[in-house]
């Protein structure tokens, strides 16, 4: 097949593109330039778009001996992840920009062009799995990122390859050096890459401005603090609240909801972040098509961690989940992705949407 792999400038993708290599595909070296000014990415082990990581691919593809492009998508990412992020932050959301990216630029953007241009599939260095058209959890379940990859649609999914998801990451790093990448022992990216600074209150304050508002106190209404802007809290929350002394009873307080309209933050105590179902909005089906009727499933509402028991049924675009057990930190605009459990072959992801609304326990 003719695959065109996205190579990041980690050690992931680039031991992807060597597998496709080596299993006889007709490979392409790709680099996306996701940013108009790429000098001011960060680089070293915290970012994964800077010129430094645009070159590390370049190498990698020169060892492999596959054609190497860089192809400019600046403009699509800062309409679909940037814009997006700050616009969910503005609405009192929690957003995730890797997920965004993976829907919009590396599964659509970029799939469609080397659809266009006569390739078969896209291959990253992504740790998930894909067994007859269905994603499943990597082998190495520290670095599964099935969770990011649950907003893809089947039909995207039979234009991806994940050469890397059947592999623990160690093994991952001694290949890609026994293969002579110099990669190999590179760091992990992480943090996000469009924040240079790595402040993400003052990024967003800077392109969302000062909209000031109360903290108070979710038990009483008391007003207990004035802030700046929705954009600096999230629900769950603990640190950073601008409280002027602890809790009357002595109890940590943390976010438990925030209303953008009013700009009103709500604090309490750890309970009241308990909530019994989940309602999410614009329901994809990786697996196919929607489950008739309800079904019994795992659902993971962080990239790591926030996974429990649901009752899930689907009522047109929406999922309804029922938690078995109360779960804890659920924000609107976090994704929620539905998992089927299977420990052989690694937990099936069935769909995902994204957070609209819960409901909550409250406890007196």
């Amino acid at each position: 097949m003719r695959i065109l792999a996205a190579m990041s400038g980690g050690v992931d993708s680039a031991v992807a593109a060597a597998r496709a290599v080596e299993a006889g595909h007709d490979v392409v070296g790709v680099h996306l330039a996701l940013s108009e000014a790429p000098g001011t990415l960060r680089t070293g082990s915290r970012g994964c778009c800077s010129k430094e990581d645009a070159g590390d691919a370049r190498r990698a593809a020169d060892v492999l001996g596959i054609p190497f492009y860089v192809w400019d998508f600046a403009a699509r990412f800062r309409e679909d992840v940037i814009e997006d992020f700050v616009a969910s932050y503005a609405a009192g959301e929690t957003p995730n920009p890797c997920l965004r990216c993976n829907e919009k630029i590396k599964f659509s953007a970029l799939a469609d062009r080397a659809q266009a241009l006569g390739f078969d599939a896209v291959a990253t260095g992504h740790y998930a799995r894909l067994s007859g058209g269905e994603l499943r959890r990597a082998v190495d379940a520290d670095k599964d990122q099935s969770y990011v990859l649950g907003v893809l649609t089947a039909d995207q999914l039979t234009r991806a390859m994940f050469p890397v998801g059947d592999t623990p990451k160690p093994l991952i790093r001694a290949e890609a050096a026994e293969r002579g990448l110099a990669v190999a022992e590179k760091p992990d990216s992480h943090d996000i890459c469009f924040i240079p600074s790595g402040d993400t209150q003052a990024f967003l304050g800077a392109r969302i401005g000062m909209r000031p508002g109360a903290v108070v106190d979710a038990d009483t209404g008391e007003r207990l603090a004035e802030h700046g802007g929705v954009h600096e809290f999230t629900v769950g929350q603990r640190k950073g609240l601008g409280l002027p002394g602890p809790a009357r009873d002595g109890q940590p307080r943390y976010v438990t909801s925030i209303d953008a309209e009013s700009g009103t933050v709500e604090v309490g105590r750890a309970e009241r972040l308990e909530v019994t179902r989940i309602v999410a909005d614009g329901a994809v089906w990786t697996a196919g098509s929607a489950p008739s009727g309800s079904v019994e499933a795992m659902v993971q509402v962080r990239a790591h961690g926030g996974l429990a028991p649901v009752t899930a049924r689907a009522e047109g675009d929406t999922i309804v989940m029922d938690l078995a057990e109360p779960l804890r930190g659920v924000a609107r605009g976090q994704a929620a992705v539905l998992y089927l459990p299977d420990a052989e072959r690694g937990d099936l992801v069935l769909g995902s949407g994204t957070i609209s609304a819960t409901d909550s326990v409250v406890h007196a």
